[in-house]
């Protein structure tokens, strides 16, 4: 496996099999069986990709917050008011090491889908001076994006009147390179792509992609929710101007995310919402706006959830991200072996591991997705179903919808073989042969 992180870093040993089923034992929700009487099924939770699950470590960081500490922040004078600011403050100061970034860098955002927007919008703003986009401008994505990372850059462009190009998907699930510096070329103005996929699990090559962007001096947006809770990430280290994640996704609360970047550059950006927190002065017809992270942080923010968050992170740096990328290496092996052992169901994506995460997206012959995940949730096994988001990636290869099965750090070699026991009685359930 080869995972884009810091130049030099190595895997360490996986976590064991033992680590795995203490660590389990965090998880509260991973102890129930789903269904009534005799069909009642331990839960199998395949579905991480979406939302990871909670251990105690990180509901109990938010709930003692609460009962302890709970208050505004940055706006009061009493003990509380300074326990919740510092709490809150180091939480930043956490979170951004653990992506390789200053805390000034990181601005907090309720997902990875508004960091996107506040950078889409900021530059579509003519405040942002020679930043913003402009008509002759291009603006380049690929054929994998999520919708969070496609959708925003479209209105950009129709906003500002620059163009949309993307960077084509090859059959084997992997971006096709061939015609790169075509299509980044002198008119980029931004470079927008996942770091890994989450339909495909592809991990996609972001040295490559980012020394072509500055080849033409591009500014380089990160989607990277679906590699930070897998992978060591740096992105400092990567090189990316800025980058976006989610908490939910790497066992944190929902509503958190992050948008990262370099100071200098979320300095440049005007604010997009704008309120109280975030400004200097105000008089009845003029405002200034205080320096980042705080201009793009309007309003009441979420405390409690970044206390949470913090805690998670914790969690994870405990049990070392690159024996989790390890760990889901192996689970990604088991996977794709079990599901090319089942007649008629087809991996879309790449079918071996390299450059992948535990992350597989598949469809059944002559079966729906929908219909693929009730027949395994009826055994308590827990898969994703639909577009995830990413109509374009389906479209490319000929399909509507996949189902999804994701693993994650708490995945035991049992519950993949289980899946894949259950997914073998799947055409059989509706009488294809």
């Amino acid at each position: 496996m080869t995972v884009q992180t810091a130049p030099g870093a190595a895997l360490s040993p996986a976590l064991s099999a033992a680590e795995v089923d203490r660590l389990r034992a965090d998880f509260p929700i991973l102890q129930r069986q789903l269904g009534e009487g005799a069909d009642r099924h331990p839960l199998v939770y395949l579905d991480s990709g979406a939302t990871s699950q909670r251990p105690r470590q990180v509901l109990d960081a938010e709930r003692r917050f609460a009962e302890t500490s709970y208050s505004a922040v940055h706006r009061g004078a009493h003990t509380l008011a300074g326990e919740s600011t510092d709490a809150y403050e180091g939480a930043r100061e956490a979170v951004a090491g653990f992506v390789g970034m200053p805390a000034e860098g990181l601005v907090w955002t309720r997902n990875a889908t508004e960091g996107i927007n506040i950078l889409a919008a900021a530059l579509t703003d003519p405040a942002a001076g020679a930043l913003a986009l402009k008509p002759g401008d291009e603006v380049v994505v690929t054929e994998m994006e999520h919708h969070a990372n496609l959708v925003p850059w479209q209105r950009a462009c129709a906003r500002s009147g620059a163009t949309l190009r993307w960077i084509p998907l090859g059959d084997d699930g992997r971006l096709d390179l061939g015609n790169l510096d075509d299509v980044i070329g002198p008119r980029t103005k931004v470079l927008a792509f996942t770091h890994v996929s989450n339909v495909l699990g592809t991990i996609n090559p972001v040295a490559e992609l980012v020394a072509r962007a500055r080849a033409v001096g591009a500014l380089t947006v990160l989607d990277a929710c679906q590699s930070v809770p897998h992978l060591p990430v740096d992105i400092g280290a990567l090189g990316v101007d800025a980058a976006v994640f989610s908490g939910h996704k790497m066992l944190g609360p929902t509503g958190t995310g992050a948008l990262v970047a370099r100071p200098d550059l979320l300095n440049a950006l005007p604010p997009v919402v704008t309120g109280g927190s975030m400004v200097e002065v105000v008089t009845m017809t003029t405002a200034t706006f205080r320096d980042a992270p705080q201009r793009f942080e309007a309003g009441t923010p979420p405390v409690s959830q970044a206390v949470a968050l913090h805690a998670a992170v914790d969690y994870l740096s405990a049990l070392g991200m690159n024996r989790i990328a390890a760990r889901e290496h192996e689970l990604a092996a088991r996977l794709l072996a079990g599901v090319a052992t089942m007649p008629g169901v087809r991996v879309i994506g790449p079918t071996d591991t390299q450059d992948r995460i535990a992350t597989v997206s598949f469809v059944v012959d002559d079966v729906h997705p929908h219909d693929v995940g009730q027949v395994l949730d009826a055994v308590g096994i827990a898969v994703r179903v639909g577009h995830h988001c990413a109509q374009p990636v389906h479209r490319r290869y000929g399909i509507n919808a996949t189902s999804r099965a994701s693993a994650y750090l708490y995945t035991t070699d049992a519950e993949v073989d289980a899946f894949v026991a259950a997914l073998g009685t799947v055409r059989p359930f509706f009488g294809r042969s």
